[in-house]
């Protein structure tokens, strides 16, 4: 697995470049600055094939629609964070929200994705928002805002619930793989390390 981490923004939210054939890659949760994602995979000499969001907070879909329109890739995303109320903090903190995707599909648990020569397995994790997923690739989990190193995500934003987020991290737990984890945020960790240090993997 080729693997290229890219944090972007003020909130230095973690876009993840990931192919497996050298050829086609997918783009986890690009949040910030699509110009620079594209010129990586450009560089890379890679072709766009899938975006996979991890939730669908504005800092981890910022630079969805540009990507969309720039490669005609498809576009996956849990039907927890398309369908929100319309209210203005709901607006703010999910953008893309009831708005015409192309190649939008919907990642549901268990479903296994095919992009970048590469198959990714959705886990729903729901508790940061009640869309969120994490994707494994072979021994390799994205886990956008769900789990951080030595932290989880913050479950105060609509659809955000604490109990939830906790039967969420009892389920990533509960793996019997030692996974190494790429998060939303900071830097990446393993499921072992977290099983042991972080208080609310216990």
């Amino acid at each position: 697995m080729e693997l290229h981490i890219l944090p972007l923004g003020d909130y230095q939210t973690n876009t993840y470049i990931v192919s497996g054939n050298g050829k086609s890659c997918a783009v986890i949760d690009p949040g910030f600055e699509p110009q620079t994602i594209l010129s990586k995979v450009r560089q890379l000499g890679l072709t766009v094939e899938a975006v996979l969001l991890t939730h669908g907070h504005f800092d981890h879909v910022g630079g969805v629609k540009a990507i969309l329109a720039a490669t005609g890739c498809d576009l996956y995303l849990h039907r927890g964070d398309f369908d929100q109320p319309d209210d203005p903090m709901s607006r703010f903190c999910y953008p893309l929200a009831g708005a015409a995707l192309p190649g939008l599909r919907y990642a549901e648990d268990g479903d296994l994705i095919a992009a970048g020569g590469l198959t990714f397995r959705v886990l729903s994790t729901p508790g940061h928002t009640k869309g969120s997923v994490c994707f494994q690739c072979e021994d390799r989990l994205f886990s956008g805002d769900t789990l951080f190193a030595g932290s989880c995500g913050r479950t105060d934003l609509p659809g955000g619930d604490w109990n939830t987020i906790c039967r969420s991290l009892a389920r990533l737990a509960a793996l019997e793989e030692d996974l190494t984890v790429y998060p939303g945020h900071g830097p990446a960790t393993t499921l072992q390390r977290e099983r042991c240090v972080n208080p609310y993997m216990r």
